[in-house]
């Protein structure tokens, strides 16, 4: 499970670099740290997550959030 961290570090230089993060209507940002390890855990568990692109890895984590509530919103300045 080599490709877990590396998903990971990706995501956190895409937010770090982007001027969007995710929000949600009910929940704070703390619940979002949970949330993501539970939908990054649960997309591994498909077999072609695990076949080293971790694009589909991100994706699927992303799809997840998706269906919890969040959204990923432009930053305001």
């Amino acid at each position: 499970m080599k490709v877990v961290p590396w998903i990971t570090l990706s995501l956190l230089c895409i937010t770090a670099c982007s001027n969007a993060e995710w929000v949600h209507p009910n929940k704070s940002k703390d619940n979002f740290t949970l949330d993501y390890n539970k939908c990054q855990s649960e997309s591994m568990l498909d077999p072609k997550n695990q076949q080293g692109n971790s694009y589909f890895a991100l994706q699927a984590t992303e799809r997840c959030l998706g269906k919890k509530g969040w959204v990923l919103r432009e930053k305001p300045e």
